[in-house]
């Protein structure tokens, strides 16, 4: 099996380096979105605390998604760990609006997200 130099730790498997990245962009974009959109929820705490307690937390989403870009590019090209990232980011921030915000999506809301997936699969779809 075919497997991609990681310089901390060796080999890493190839299908381990396809998922591994996703997986680390899904968590690193929810510790993102909270540090984007968490303060919503505190609308009367001043605004340079958080600001700081954002920086905070998106400490947390650079740690996961240098490593996951930095072995992402070994099975993706850049353009294709972007859009991988920005559908994460979008359907993270959909399930967050909902549920933590409790802002409704809709009918416009979705159609442009499915334009996005839309761009997405040509990014992936290779030349046309």
């Amino acid at each position: 099996m075919a497997a991609l130099a990681s310089p901390s730790r060796g080999p890493i498997p190839m299908p381990a380096a396809a998922t591994l990245p996703i997986l680390l962009l899904l968590v690193s974009n929810v510790f993102m979105t909270f540090a984007w959109y968490g303060h919503l929820k505190f609308p009367s705490q001043p605004l340079w605390i958080v600001t700081l307690a954002s920086w905070g937390i998106a400490f947390f989403e650079y740690c996961l998604a240098v490593p996951a870009n930095r072995i992402g590019h070994g099975v993706y090209s850049a353009a294709e760990l972007k859009t991988i990232q920005e559908v994460i980011t979008l359907s993270v921030f959909a399930v967050f609006s909902v549920t933590v915000l409790k802002e409704a999506l809709t009918m416009n809301h979705l159609v442009g997200f499915g334009f996005i997936a839309l761009g997405a699969f040509f990014v992936f779809k290779g030349p046309l």
